[in-house]
């Protein structure tokens, strides 16, 4: 039976990794996310695992990019500047075909910026972020008990696929606190003996490596890596859609904001309009093919987010001009009420009418 606790955010990440069976983690704190650190730092040595305070970000990503290399369950966490710090680690974990998970609990910026919360890194996590082609999976809980459940899924996928994953989340879910059902997963491991550095006693030596320096070598990597990103967003974009027929409007979020608008849009719907949501999980993988079937019934589109226009992109993308498609952007050091974006939505549906 699953346990019920209530927790932060936070806190219930590192539950979930303990209970995914993550044993190293390495990390350097930073607001608001070193509630993470904190917990696991307490926990992981009582569970036979390991726990480093780096002397840095960048430290802390390349023993990820380690321990993640000899096949064993690792991660680490941080809040935006601190992830912008990891990104070339980050490239030279996709680049090597490493899994290990990466916590991104959002703070405001650019710069050092502040520590409320913000969807402004969506761009850095879902392009990339550091040098190259290459893309990481990146999934977008929206509730405590999600942060919980994308965290274990996250290290499910980072192993599946052999590459890195992050849980992209924000200073209002990492810090607020609801009711938490605990579980235990209960898949097995992916077997990693044909890859994971162990000591080459018995066997050939093998190489991970991001460096590829022979005739065509690279590009062979590169196509080869790409051939595999398509099979992950065939496989695994998540969405949670909720659009009934005649639909007036479909209002687009994630994460918090999703949180939010969905208050506008129960609201809007109580009073006998008919307002659609659609909530990317997996932001990337995005669900361009489930938006572009909305579109094709001529649905127009709301993208509400804590920023001043990311996400945005991928929805007028999914569209290719099917349909309009209207922003709302909050940027980060202010977060609107449901009263706000009800009145958006209200705006769009008078010109409409």
């Amino acid at each position: 039976m699953a346990a019920k606790t209530f927790e932060k955010g936070n806190v219930a990440i590192a539950k979930a990794a303990v209970a995914a069976g993550c044993k190293y983690y390495f990390g350097y704190p930073i607001t608001p996310q070193s509630d993470i650190p904190e917990y696991l730092s307490g926990v992981l040595p009582g569970v036979g695992g390991q726990f480093v305070q780096a002397e840095s970000e960048i430290a802390a990503i390349n023993m990820l990019l380690g321990a993640g290399s000899t096949g064993k369950r690792a991660m680490t966490s941080s809040s935006s500047p601190g992830i912008s710090l990891k990104q070339e680690g980050i490239s030279y974990m996709a680049g090597s075909e490493i899994p290990g998970l990466i916590v991104n609990i959002q703070r405001s910026g650019p710069g050092l910026g502040g520590i409320s919360p913000s969807q402004g890194d969506y761009f850095q996590a879902t392009r990339g972020g550091g040098h190259g082609d290459y893309r990481i999976l990146v999934l977008a809980p929206a509730t405590v008990q999600e942060m919980y459940d994308l965290t274990i899924l996250a290290f499910e996928l980072s192993d599946k696929y052999r590459m890195p994953a992050m849980v992209l989340a924000d200073a209002m879910l990492g810090m607020m606190k609801e009711p938490l059902e605990e579980w235990i997963p209960k898949q097995a491991e992916e077997d990693k003996s044909s890859w994971a550095l162990s000591g080459a006693k018995g066997r050939e030596r093998r190489k991970i490596k991001s460096l590829f320096l022979g005739d065509g070598e690279l590009a062979e990597h590169n196509w080869k890596m790409l051939e595999h990103y398509r099979e992950v967003e065939a496989k695994e974009t998540r969405v949670k859609i909720e659009v009934h027929d005649d639909c007036e409007l479909a209002v687009v979020a994630f994460g918090s904001a999703a949180r939010i608008a969905k208050s506008a849009v129960d609201r809007l719907n109580d009073e006998g309009r008919n307002i659609g949501m659609v909530r990317p999980i997996t932001v990337w993988p995005f669900p361009y093919k489930e938006i572009r079937e909305l579109a094709e019934k001529d649905i127009p589109f709301l993208t509400v987010e804590l920023n001043v226009g990311q996400m945005v992109e991928d929805v007028r993308l999914s569209v290719e001009g099917r349909s309009k498609v209207s922003f709302a952007g909050y940027p980060p050091g202010y977060l609107p009420s449901p009263d706000e974006i009800y009145e958006e939505i209200t705006k769009l549906l008078d010109k409409k009418d």
